[in-house]
């Protein structure tokens, strides 16, 4: 039992080091991951995995470590949640891009993003330019939202050009 005491504590230091690792190295759009990253990742897990279990290849020590990793990430969560300056420690803040057009570049440093990069996110949105960009914001998930003048135009006109099918009671 003593050595599966051990497998969870390291397991949970592990844990403990990669979250701060991405965050004091950057994090970037994780619903995007690029093949780098996830052979960086696969690695990363793959190196790991020897000073969470150690010589304990069996199922039982794999389930210790993948239960203590579950746990730390459920209380992680809880503490994200409820506490606003843990949550800035961990989570970060949102990092400003652009606001009225005009590019931040020191949120762009900040962000560790490329010229490229954002306008790339920025024709996702439907806006062909900088300057047409009401705002534009790093969030702390890794993604990028864009308001334009474009986006509150088309959206007005969607919501007036509803009307109900079926369902006539005249």
């Amino acid at each position: 039992m003593e050595g599966y005491v051990l497998i969870a504590l390291k397991s949970i230091a592990v844990y403990v080091f990669i979250v701060a690792a991405i965050r004091l190295f950057g994090k970037r759009e994780f619903a995007q991951l690029s093949v780098v990253d996830v052979v960086f990742i696969l690695l990363i897990s793959n190196s790991v995995q020897t000073a969470m279990v150690g010589e304990d290849a069996s199922l039982l020590g794999g389930l210790v470590a993948a239960m203590a990793l579950f746990l730390m990430n459920f209380l992680f969560k809880k503490i994200i949640t409820s506490n606003k300056s843990w949550s800035k420690a961990i989570d970060g803040e949102p990092i400003l891009l652009i606001y009225q057009g005009v590019l931040k570049t020191a949120g762009l440093k900040e962000a560790s993003l490329t010229m490229e990069e954002l306008e790339a996110a920025i024709r996702e949105h439907g806006v062909e330019k900088i300057e047409e960009v009401n705002l534009a914001v790093f969030e702390v998930d890794g993604n990028i939202s864009v308001l334009s003048e474009n986006y509150r135009k088309i959206s007005k006109r969607r919501r007036g050009g509803h009307r109900i099918i079926g369902n006539n009671t005249a």
